[in-house]
């Protein structure tokens, strides 16, 4: 019997058709763990479903940015008009459609259980990296949900024997990368190819037995399946300030 797979999943950002896609390319059995690095929801037309059918097969799940924005938005006991709005502009209105503006409380209750991080021995899954400068026990939602360049920059793996690997930056803002392409930096490797962006449309999945990646494209509905020795384009860490810049400009950064 072979070893059950491990498959890691990008941001999805409410985009359940392709999501589907790539579980009807995959095929993952019972035996097979499943994991998201988290933003499920936002930007996406379908974030309620995306939800209910990751809770509903009890797979492992990420906190993301965008969970953090809308459990400070919705889920909180203190109101507060000004989270609501940064929420909403950050991709919450498409989520509260979805949900008929009605979010159930089990979902509020999940996501407000959901890791920061997951440990597969000789993989560490988070959403957006780690302050290479700290400790992992003096960091927290903060470093976990949100960073980008302390972590992209830094020259050197922060685990000597684990492979990071994150959603929440878009691939294709780094420089020189192709919209569907992965990135990776030392000790590190990022998989969010952008499935909601239009410059990308790429949601992706990488299973890990066999180093396979498999992309849905939300516009086309292509689905295809590629080594990742092809799908990723290594990057040098000199060159990632300049590009993480452009990017914020643009407003292109999740």
């Amino acid at each position: 019997m072979p070893n059950p797979r491990r498959i890691v999943f990008g941001d999805v950002h409410g985009h359940f058709d392709a999501l589907t896609a790539l579980f009807e390319a995959i095929a993952p059995n019972e035996r097979d763990g499943v994991y998201f690095v988290g933003d499920l929801i936002d930007r996406g037309p379908e974030s309620a479903k995306v939800v209910d059918f990751v809770m509903e097969n009890k797979y492992h799940c990420l906190l993301g940015n965008h969970e953090q924005m809308m459990l400070d938005a919705v889920g909180g006991f203190n109101f507060s008009p000004q989270l609501l709005h940064a929420w909403i502009y950050s991709g919450g209105k498409s989520t509260l459609e979805s949900y008929e503006h009605q979010i159930p409380q089990s979902h509020v209750d999940w996501m407000r259980n959901l890791p920061l991080y997951l440990d597969l021995g000789d993989v560490w899954l988070v959403h957006a990296g780690v302050d290479p400068r700290l400790p992992i026990e003096e960091q927290g939602e903060a470093q976990f949900c949100w960073i980008r360049d302390e972590f992209h920059r830094y020259p050197y793996p922060y685990f000597a024997n684990k492979l990071i690997i994150t959603g929440h930056t878009i691939t294709f803002t780094f420089a020189n990368v192709e919209p569907g392409k992965l990135v990776s930096g030392p000790g590190w490797l990022d998989i969010d190819t952008g499935a909601y962006h239009p410059k990308s449309g790429w949601l992706t999945a990488l299973e890990l037995n066999n180093q396979e990646v498999y992309q849905a494209h939300i516009f086309t509905n292509e689905v295809r399946r590629l080594p990742l020795e092809d799908a990723v384009v290594p990057l040098p860490p000199q060159n990632l300030h300049r590009s993480r810049q452009k990017g914020k400009k643009r407003g292109l950064l999740g």
